[in-house]
């Protein structure tokens, strides 16, 4: 019979000792972008007409919660930061995303992109169909339009 390694062993040891509550009790989750039982709600009021978004899964005033982010084509989505950074993946449409300091960058859908906290970026969906966009936040979600500052700015 193999042996384990005295440190590989003691590294378990400590992992099992842990419990792994998050694994433990968590069950594992899949969402559709499309499900029309998702809880879409308003974004804030800086943002554009008819942008939504639905919590899939954390709690918004918890750090790591990952929403979707849905505008409708041809929306402008004004200058803005987070307090975190986004984690994103375009689900849908097509995006022009402009990061302070940095040249407009178009993505598609399947692309990931990232922002850092703080960074002001502001961007727009083009012409045709809406914008999902799902984004992981490490911090609790929130945004601030350009004239604000949020937390640590």
């Amino acid at each position: 019979m193999k042996q384990l390694c005295p440190v590989r062993f003691f590294a378990l040891s400590v992992l099992a000792a842990a419990g792994f509550p998050a694994l433990a009790g968590e069950p594992a989750i899949v969402v559709d972008p499309a499900d029309e039982s998702l809880a879409w709600g308003p974004c804030p009021d800086f943002m554009p007409v008819g942008c939504e978004i639905a919590v899939v899964h954390g709690d918004p005033a918890e750090r790591n919660v990952d929403i979707l982010f849905r505008v409708p084509g041809d929306s402008v989505i004004p200058p803005h930061r987070h307090t975190s950074a986004e984690r994103m993946i375009l689900l849908a449409g097509t995006l022009d995303v402009s990061y302070e300091g940095q040249q407009t960058v178009t993505i598609d859908a399947g692309t990931y992109a990232y922002g850092p906290a703080g960074r002001l970026h502001d961007a727009y969906c083009r012409t045709g169909d809406a914008c999902v966009l799902f984004i992981a936040f490490e911090e609790p979600l929130d945004a601030y339009p350009d004239d604000e500052t949020g937390p640590g700015q």
